[in-house]
């Protein structure tokens, strides 16, 4: 278990205590700066940094070295020599014990390894700080347990309004640059994808950039993007807005995958229940990018504007404000977090004709799952919880439960069955 007083527990850390004793190898991966690090680091009792140049030459003559050691040993960055995946995967073959690995990666090498690991590295996904992580305590309502449908009581109050959900959408969840003055942090963010394009993906990927500012249009496209479904026709559109001539599909989806391989975009799939229990269901996924800051920070976002329904960036049609996408984007973000503990995934429901749409569909693994609607509201009406009533009328006893998020005060259950639970008040 993690030692270090200055260090903050993640729920991750929780995955690790419970995992790491009786498997071999464990690869964390997810975008620079999310923390894996330190989390790894707190458990390593070797550690050879792959991003150290001079720990990289070293390991690029001597292979082997990366398995020698005391265990745990932490191959961090361990993208940058694909090779050493291949090393802890013949090393796990060979009878390596529990807690014997730990590799970090911010990126996906391109081409990947000779083997996915599959069946000897267990892979764990990290994402930017929950809600549940930054306010420690607070959470008064628990994800596993409405996952149980069990039905519990649904309770629990909070202080927090609208400007304290705009703050944390720009407070980042990168826990480096949310410790930062609110300038410093800024820059930090605007960086962060120059950083991306111009330097991590060549060193991390080795895909050559030509063109870094098209690639970065496009990720304020998908910025812009955040909550919807747009399509592939639209994002293009946002991202070469004036230029006469648009780039073919092949290029644009070279852009995406470089994308998807730092782990820059965080897409939501679409679920599409077990048994084909549902017809015309859309197969679009909804965008979403790593932390929702980033987005705010690409599109120029500041509190104020926000809070004045004031939207930037490139034109992707959408319902609601920018502020009501971000906060989507906080409540996705947590969720998938607290989902990962309970072994659970994360899809959105849309019908082909968009007539009913669910946020978040948090599935078990026998396929039972929980509902969640997102909405930017104090108060919520009838109209608010017509598409969670939809669906347990369509599916029944598959819908666990049903939950709408919001921006009010107050946790309860709606005389319909439906928990009303206030964004902060959600937990693992």
């Amino acid at each position: 278990m993690p030692g270090s007083p200055s260090y903050r527990r993640r729920l991750i850390d929780d995955d690790l205590d419970d995992l790491i004793e009786s498997l071999p190898a464990i690869a964390i991966d997810g975008p620079r700066a999310v923390g894996k690090t330190r989390t790894a680091a707190e458990r390593a009792r070797t550690s050879y940094r792959l991003d150290d140049p001079e720990q990289l030459e070293i390991a690029r003559a001597a292979p082997t070295r990366l398995t020698e050691g005391t265990p745990p040993i932490l191959i961090d960055e361990w993208q940058r020599l694909p090779q050493a995946w291949d090393l802890v995967r013949r090393a796990v073959d060979a009878g390596a014990p529990g807690g014997s690995f730990l590799l970090a990666g911010s990126a996906l090498p391109v081409p990947p390894p000779t083997h996915s690991g599959a069946g000897r590295i267990v892979r764990l996904r990290m994402r930017p700080l929950s809600l549940a992580e930054r306010e420690p305590g607070v959470a008064t309502v628990s994800l596993s347990a409405l996952l149980d449908g069990t039905g519990s009581p649904i309770g629990g109050e909070t202080d927090w309004g609208l400007e304290a959900y705009a703050h944390e959408i720009l407070a980042s969840g990168f826990p480096g640059i949310r410790a930062l003055p609110e300038r410093s942090r800024r820059l930090q963010l605007e960086g962060y994808v120059d950083r991306l394009v111009e330097r991590d993906l060549p060193d991390d990927t080795g895909v050559a950039v030509r063109r870094p500012a098209a690639l970065r249009r496009w990720v304020t496209a998908y910025a812009a993007a955040s909550s919807t479904t747009a399509s592939w026709e639209t994002i293009r559109d946002a991202a070469t807005a004036g230029e006469s001539e648009k780039p073919a599909r092949k290029t644009a989806s070279g852009y995406r995958d470089a994308l998807e391989h730092v782990w820059l975009l965080d897409d939501v799939p679409a679920w599409i229940p077990s048994g084909n229990r549902l017809r015309e269901l859309g197969q679009a996924s909804k965008h979403q990018l790593a932390d929702p800051a980033l987005a705010a920070t690409l599109l120029g976002a500041r509190e104020s504007t926000l809070l004045a329904g004031g939207s930037s960036g490139p034109p992707v049609a959408r319902d609601g404000t920018l502020l009501g996408a971000l906060f989507e984007s906080l409540a996705t973000l947590s969720v998938r977090v607290y989902a990962a503990r309970s072994d659970a995934r994360v899809g959105h429901l849309r019908t082909s004709r968009g007539r009913q749409e669910v946020d978040l569909i948090v599935e078990r693994a026998d396929g039972d799952v929980v509902a969640v609607e997102v909405k930017l509201a104090r108060e919520i009406r009838d109209d608010d919880v017509r598409h969670l009533n939809w669906l347990r009328s369509a599916l029944g006893d598959v819908v666990r439960d049903r939950v709408i998020l919001t921006t009010g005060t107050r946790a309860y259950r709606r005389g319909d069955g439906v928990a009303v639970v206030p964004l902060i008040l959600l937990g693992p």
